[in-house]
C-alpha cells in the first residue's frame, strides 16, 4: 500500500525544544518542508511562523503538497480570542488545514459551552476560507468516557450548525504529540483510543496523530478507517522501518 497521501509530515518543535538555535531550526523546518515536497506526502504541518516559507517552496516547487498548522499548541488552554486570531493569521499566510487543540482541560473541568463555542468559532473560520478544520483532542489525557463525550460532542455541533457537503473537512484528531506519557508509550493513536473515536466522531474523520511508529502502525490504522496520519517520521514509515520518535 502507498501510504503517503495519508501521511501528514510533522515537524512542530521549537528551537529551545529541539536543543538547537532558531538559524538551525529554521534550516530543520526547510527540509522537512523539501523532504515532503519531494516524497509527495499529502501535507506539511509546521509551525504558524514558517506557513509563508512552506506555501513560497511549494509554489516554486509547483508541487500540490498542502501545508497545515497548529492553532493554540500544545496546550489549547488560551482564550477563544486567543484561537480566532491565530486561525485568522494562519489563513492569511496561506495554510490549508487548521488543526486546532480543542481545551480539552475545560471539558474535563465541565466547560461544555466554552468548548462548543470555540468549536463552532474555530470551524467557521475554517470552512469559511475553505480549509479543513481539525480539533486535536489529547486522547491519552482523558479517560475512554470522556474520549466518547468530547469526540461526540464535536460531531454534533459540527452537524447542528454546518452542511453535509462540510463534514468530510472537518476532522477528530488524537494528540499533539507533545503530551507527556509515561514509559514512552503512544501518546494518542493507540487502535483502542482510534476505535473509540471512530466510532464517535463519524461522520467526521478521524486523524491518527502521537504514536505510529512503523509501516505496519500505519496500515493498521488506514484499515481502521482512520483518514490521515500524523508523524514527524514520515519518510521512515513509508520507507518501511520504525521510528522511536514520540509524535
Amino acid at each position: 500500500m502507498n501510504i503517503k497521501q495519508y501521511l501528514d509530515s510533522t515537524y512542530l518543535k521549537t528551537a529551545s525544544q529541539a536543543g538547537i538555535s532558531e538559524e538551525e531550526n529554521s534550516l530543520v523546518v526547510k527540509n522537512a518542508i523539501q523532504e515532503a515536497i519531494d516524497e509527495e506526502f499529502k501535507l506539511i504541518m509546521i509551525r504558524p511562523e514558517y506557513v509563508s516559507l512552506a506555501k513560497e517552496m511549494i509554489v516554486n516547487a509547483n508541487s500540490a503538497l498542502l501545508v497545515g498548522t497548529v492553532i493554540d499548541f500544545p496546550e489549547g488552554t488560551s482564550s477563544i480570542e486567543t484561537k480566532i486570531k491565530e486561525a485568522n493569521e494562519a489563513v492569511e499566510n496561506g495554510a490549508d488545514d487548521l488543526d486546532f487543540v480543542c481545551n480539552y482541560e475545560a471539558f474535563k473541568n465541565g466547560d461544555i459551552s466554552l468548548v462548543k463555542e470555540e468549536i463552532l468559532i474555530g470551524t467557521q473560520i475554517g470552512l469559511a476560507n475553505n480549509k479543513t478544520v481539525k480539533w486535536i483532542i489529547e486522547a491519552a489525557a482523558l479517560s475512554d468516557k470522556e474520549i466518547i463525550q468530547l469526540s461526540a460532542l464535536i460531531k454534533n455541533v459540527v452537524i447542528s450548525n454546518f452542511k453535509e457537503d462540510d463534514y468530510t473537512s472537518v476532522f477528530v484528531k488524537s494528540s499533539t504529540g507533545f503530551y507527556q506519557t509515561e514509559n514512552n508509550l503512544p501518546n494518542g493513536a493507540t487502535v483502542h483510543s482510534i476505535i473509540i473515536m471512530l466510532e464517535n466522531a463519524s461522520p467526521l474523520s478521524v486523524k491518527a496523530a502521537g504514536g505510529v511508529r512503523s509501516y505496519e502502525d500505519a496500515v493498521e490504522m488506514i484499515s481502521l478507517g482512520v483518514k490521515r496520519i500524523g508523524t514527524s517520521a514520515a519518510k521512515t514509515i513509508a520507507d518501511g522501518k520504525n521510528t522511536s520518535n514520540q509524535y
